[in-house]
């Protein structure tokens, strides 16, 4: 679009700058164990629980993006896209700058494999929840509405573990 529509320029009608555009992916990695599901939180340097993610690089899909943040984040490398999931999205600042950013995520298997909080990542924890478990356990709502989304997609296994008893 012309900068001189006024519509995608720099500037907004007042003069003052647009957020900043930030695009990430993540996923809500899961397990299949013989009493139900697990799913994998990390904790941050703030000492936040939330779902592993990160910003999308180059030319990368979201789907590959959120594969390689995932395996980064939390040192597992066997994970399998199982479906596709809710884009959320959140305004921040950063240095001064209105940040608004995008995060797609993704829900991976991840068959086996240890988790390992991935300290460079500024990983300080990952724990394998139940999904009631993850859903007290998360920090942000977004996040939750993003587990929900993937407890949906797997059916009823997440809300009634193998031997029948509710997590």
């Amino acid at each position: 679009m012309s900068p001189r529509s006024g519509k995608g320029s720099a500037r907004s009608r007042r003069g003052r700058r647009r957020a900043r555009i930030e695009r990430s992916s993540g996923g809500v990695v899961f397990r299949r164990l013989a009493d139900g599901l697990t799913f994998l939180l990390i904790r941050d340097p703030y000492q936040n629980w939330g779902l592993p993610k990160g910003h999308i690089e180059g030319e990368e899909t979201p789907a590959e993006a959120a594969l390689r943040e995932v395996a980064e984040e939390t040192g597992l490398g066997l994970l399998v896209v199982s479906a596709e999931l809710p884009t959320i999205d959140w305004f921040f600042r950063d240095r001064g700058r209105l940040v608004h950013k995008f995060c797609h995520f993704f829900l991976l298997e991840s068959p086996d494999g240890e988790a390992v909080p991935q300290r460079d990542e500024g990983i300080t924890d990952c724990v394998w929840c139940s999904f009631q478990g993850a859903l007290e356990l998360l920090t942000y709502d977004n996040a939750r509405e993003v587990l929900r989304a993937a407890g949906e997609q797997l059916g009823s296994q997440t809300a009634i573990g193998a031997n029948g008893q509710r997590d």
